[in-house]
C-alpha cells in the first residue's frame, strides 16, 4: 500500500479535512480542453507515448512534492510518520512496504558495489515495520548521493514501470481507456498500491465494475471514469491522511468534466490548493 502525500504539514491538517468540506476549485471547462491545434499530434496517444508519460509524471509530483520537477525527486527521502518507515524517490519507494528493498536490489543488479548496497540485509529485516534500524542518518545520506548516479535513477525508472506505470497503463488499456482513464488507474495504483484488497487498485477497480461497464464492455467512458474516480473518493476518506481528495476532484475531475479524454495540454488544475499549468 502506497504512502500518502509527501508534505509533512498534509498529515497534520488531515483530521480537519476529513470534517470539512472539500471546495472543488472552479476551473473551467475550457481551461482544461486541449488546444485544437498545437495538440492536435497527441490525440488518441497513450500515456507511454514519451510526452504523455512525462506530464503524468508532472501530474503525479504536483501532489506527492508539490513541484512539477519529478526529475527532481530521485534524491527524496523521508520518513513522512505513516508507518511504513522512509518514503523515497520519484514514486515513493518504501522501506516498509518492499518496494525499496526490491529497487536497491535491482540498482545492485545493474551497479554491483554501489553506494546503497550494503543495506540489503538491514532493508530486508525493516520490511514491513516502520523501523529504521541498520539505516538512519547514513542511509539517507547515501541515497541522497546514490540519486546523482544515472545508474540509481534508471532503477528508480525501471521499478517504477514494472511495479506501477505499466501494470496500470496495460489495465487500461484493456478496459478500452485512453490517456485519461490509464493516468487515473497510474495515480490510483500510486498511491493505493497494487493488489485485489478492498483498499487497492484493484478494490477500487472492482467497485466502479459494479457500477458501470467499461468502455470494453461496451460501456461509456466518461459514465466508467466516473465510477472509478467515486469508487477512488471512498478509498481515500477511509485513511485521514488520504482524506483530501483535490487530486480527483480539483484534478482528474476537471480535465473529465470537459472530456479531454486524450489528456492534451493545455491542462490546469489544483492539488492541496495549489495550482498548476502544463501548456505543452
Amino acid at each position: 500500500m502506497r504512502p500518502q502525500p509527501r508534505r509533512a504539514l498534509r498529515i497534520a491538517l488531515a483530521a480537519a479535512l476529513v470534517a470539512a468540506p472539500l471546495t472543488v476549485a472552479a476551473t473551467t471547462a475550457a481551461q482544461a480542453a486541449p488546444a485544437p491545434a498545437t495538440a492536435a499530434h497527441l490525440n488518441g496517444v497513450g500515456l507511454d507515448d514519451p510526452h504523455k508519460k512525462d506530464i503524468a509524471m508532472q501530474l503525479v509530483s504536483s501532489a506527492e512534492n508539490s513541484s512539477l520537477d519529478w526529475k527532481a525527486q530521485y534524491k527524496y527521502i523521508e520518513d513522512i510518520g505513516d508507518g511504513r518507515g522512509y518514503t523515497a524517490g520519484i514514486i515513493g519507494f518504501c522501506s516498509g512496504t518492499g518496494d525499496m528493498l526490491d529497487l536497491v536490489q535491482h540498482y545492485t543488479d545493474l551497479k554491483p558495489g554501489n553506494v546503497l548496497a550494503k543495506y540489503l540485509p538491514a532493508l530486508k529485516k525493516v520490511n514491513g515495520s516502520a523501523s529504521h534500524s541498520g539505516l538512519g542518518t547514513p542511509f539517507v545520506k547515501d541515497w541522497a548521493a546514490a540519486a546523482k548516479d544515472p545508474a540509481f535513477q534508471q532503477a528508480q525508472n525501471d521499478e517504477r514501470d514494472r511495479v506501477y506505470f505499466n501494470p496500470a497503463v496495460n489495465q487500461a488499456k484493456a478496459d478500452g481507456l485512453r490517456a485519461l482513464g490509464q493516468f487515473a488507474y497510474y495515480d490510483a495504483i500510486v498511491m493505493h498500491g497494487p493488489g485485489n484488497s478492498s483498499d487497492s487498485f484493484g478494490g477500487i477497480r472492482a467497485a466502479a465494475l459494479k457500477k458501470a461497464k467499461t468502455p470494453a464492455q461496451g460501456g461509456d467512458e466518461a459514465t466508467y471514469l466516473k465510477a472509478f474516480l467515486d469508487a477512488r473518493k471512498v478509498v481515500m476518506k477511509k485513511e485521514a491522511a488520504h482524506s483530501d481528495t483535490s487530486r480527483v476532484d480539483t484534478e482528474q475531475s476537471v480535465f473529465l468534466n470537459a472530456k479531454n479524454f486524450d489528456l492534451n495540454p493545455p491542462l490546469k488544475w489544483k492539488v492541496y490548493g495549489d495550482s498548476y499549468a502544463i501548456n505543452g
